[in-house]
């Protein structure tokens, strides 16, 4: 009976050990700087976290996560320290989540347990968490007392700390060193021709008047077929931005569906007259792959690169990547992003296009 105890105590140890070190494994996938920043600006951005706040907290929490998991396996304090904290962090993860699915829903997004590693909706995260816990109370139940060690708390101590700083190493903090900012709709700039205003109070028009401001109005008409130009808050990035029709795309270089979108843009571009500028922000996340991305899409474009933070934020709000978006004379007409619903279609965005203004703005 004690073995049996014993066999099944190990196996809830091993499962909880797992469970934690890849939660904290996969929040470094694909690269430990790229997936903690993303983590940051996905998961706790939206729950008030400041940028200067986050960096420290995210290589916090993952380094408990971290161990956590291994001191799951080890005896010193293990019911009256690491079990009750294990359960703790997951009572505390569990009711942001449940939270989070009374207000958003929760049957879509990622709620960012496994990173990108392991992609995973709100309940699903919830379900395993509750999981987790009643293994946990077992296990609580089954250890005997006196199996737990109580003279070593430096192991603890070391773990932890040792955890959390190798997470600062492997992850060093960046500065933010980005001035991009998207201008609000308020800043914008009229540069359309005014239609001219006529004294009537004046008791003779000449011909000459009369031909003038009909040109003036046949120029105004002529402008209204095109969006009033105004600031799309990108042009320190490329300076023409605002003037025209555009298509503004962010993207990864090694990021394929980034790739696949880039290549349709490509093929697009080549049976289409007047297509819009394609200009691309890349990530600063393998960059030294831009060239291989360039020959996969089959033409180089004009291209920035920002670091991963300034990217998501200026991506935008629970956006991902690949984005494209289509302006014109510096208005957003549409805005395609991520691998979902809201993915890059190429065959609507040819239709797009080539619609004339006055049938986009109805």
């Amino acid at each position: 009976m004690r073995t049996s105890k014993n066999n099944i105590a190990w196996g809830i140890r091993i499962v909880i050990s797992f469970l934690f070190l890849l939660s904290a494994v996969a929040k470094l996938y694909p690269s430990p700087y790229f997936a903690i920043s993303t983590f940051e600006v996905k998961q706790l951005y939206p729950m008030g976290f400041s940028e200067s706040f986050a960096p420290y907290f995210s290589r916090i929490l993952i380094g408990i996560e971290l161990a956590l998991g291994i001191l799951i396996l080890q005896k010193n304090f293990l019911r009256s320290i690491v079990i009750p904290s294990t359960i703790i962090i997951l009572v505390v993860f569990t009711t942001h989540l449940t939270i989070e699915t009374i207000q958003n829903g929760g049957n879509s997004g990622n709620c960012g347990c496994f990173g990108s590693l392991l992609p995973m909706t709100p309940i699903e995260a919830i379900i395993k968490n509750v999981i987790a816990m009643i293994l946990l109370g077992w296990l609580f139940i089954i250890i005997p007392k006196t199996s737990e060690r109580k003279d070593n708390f430096w192991v603890l101590t070391t773990v932890t700390f040792a955890s959390i700083l190798l997470l600062f190493m492997i992850a060093p903090i960046q500065p933010i060193e980005s001035n991009f900012t998207v201008s609000s709709p308020e800043e914008t700039i009229s540069e359309t021709i005014q239609e001219a205003t006529i004294d009537t109070t004046t008791a003779v028009i000449s011909k000459e008047t009369v031909v003038k401001v009909d040109a003036i109005k046949e120029v105004v008409k002529v402008e209204t077929n095109e969006p009033v130009k105004k600031k799309s808050g990108y042009a320190q990035y490329f300076s023409s931005i605002d003037k025209g029709r555009k298509t503004l795309c962010f993207f990864v270089p090694g990021c394929d569906h980034c790739r696949v979108a880039a290549k349709e843009l490509t093929e697009l571009r080549k049976t289409t007259n007047d297509f819009p500028e394609i200009s691309i922000i890349f990530m600063n996340e393998e960059a030294d792959l831009i060239p291989d991305f360039f020959k996969e899409a089959g033409a180089e474009y004009p291209y920035k690169i920002i670091e991963v933070i300034p990217f998501w934020n200026v991506l935008g709000s629970k956006r991902d990547t690949p984005g494209v978006k289509y302006l014109w004379n510096g208005n957003e007409l549409k805005y395609y992003d991520g691998i979902n619903s809201n993915k890059f279609d190429v065959k609507d965005f040819q239709k797009l296009i080539n619609k004339p203004y006055s049938e986009l703005k109805k």
